[in-house]
């Protein structure tokens, strides 16, 4: 498994979300996921809904383009990003 894949023009991400965070960032690989911390709590998917609009901006594309494949209630996530405009320098570096 790939923290970062690409299907045609879709990303695939392989995530570990660390919520509860002082601030919403990439931290980096964390064995085969990309962790992503972010500042909402794990409370009535409150923290799903946040990590889609984070993830919507870093990859400039509308919240309905980011689809939950797995982990909906858990810490370990995969995540489609549909056509992304944009790629961070860190994923793209996987890719």
């Amino acid at each position: 498994m790939l923290p970062a894949s690409k299907q045609q023009d879709d990303l695939l991400l392989n995530l570990y979300i660390q919520p509860k965070s002082s601030r919403d960032q990439i931290v980096g690989i964390h064995g085969e996921e990309l962790k992503i911390a972010i500042t909402a709590p794990p409370i009535d998917g409150k923290a799903n809904a946040h990590l889609i609009k984070y993830l919507s901006k870093a990859f400039k594309v509308p919240k309905g383009d980011i689809v939950l494949l797995k982990g909906q209630l858990g810490r370990h996530k995969q995540v489609k990003i549909l056509s992304p405009r944009l790629i961070p320098e860190i994923i793209n570096a996987l890719l």
